[in-house]
């Protein structure tokens, strides 16, 4: 696909928000959300014309994203340097501006997510704040369509006993 910047910053305009919330679900701190996002910018903008179809963009880039995350994840495993270091309550009360009762509900569903594996982590991520469908996460994953299905459904079914 042949894209100039202009068009390449309004697609990623539209999905940025989406892209940064899934980076923060994974990665479980704001500055490396941020940093793979930019990451996962930066090899978008410089492979954009691999893109066949301006339509696919979005999944495209949440590919992107999704490699980047489990390669930094893996490496920080490897190494024993991976910290799980979540903003403390105060700060993440600042930034998204909550009142009280909606921010323990917050804090109650974030704790259920960072209960789950890393691979069901990425697909309720891909699931809630990418807006695929199983097929969809199925093609960016490589797993048959029915196993993320019972994938999803058994991680959200594990936040629930934990939210109750």
């Amino acid at each position: 696909m042949r894209c100039d910047a202009k068009t390449f910053a309004q697609m990623y305009e539209q999905i940025y928000t989406d892209l940064y919330h899934f980076a923060l679900c994974l990665m479980k701190d704001s500055h490396e959300a941020e940093d793979v996002v930019s990451e996962a910018v930066i090899s978008a903008y410089e492979n954009i014309h691999s893109l066949r179809k301006k339509e696919a963009f979005k999944s495209w880039i949440f590919t992107i994203l999704s490699n980047i995350c489990k390669k930094r994840l893996k490496k920080a495993s490897r190494e024993n340097t991976y910290l799980e270091n979540m903003n403390s309550e105060k700060e993440l009360y600042e930034k998204t501006r909550m009142d009280e009762s909606d921010y323990g509900l917050a804090l109650d569903v974030r704790n259920a997510f960072f209960i789950l594996s890393e691979e069901e982590q990425l697909i309720i991520g891909l699931s809630v704040f990418g807006g695929y469908n199983s097929s969809e996460i199925a093609d960016m994953l490589k797993l048959n369509a029915n196993t993320v299905r019972s994938k999803r459904s058994r991680a959200l079914s594990k936040m629930e006993c934990v939210l109750k």
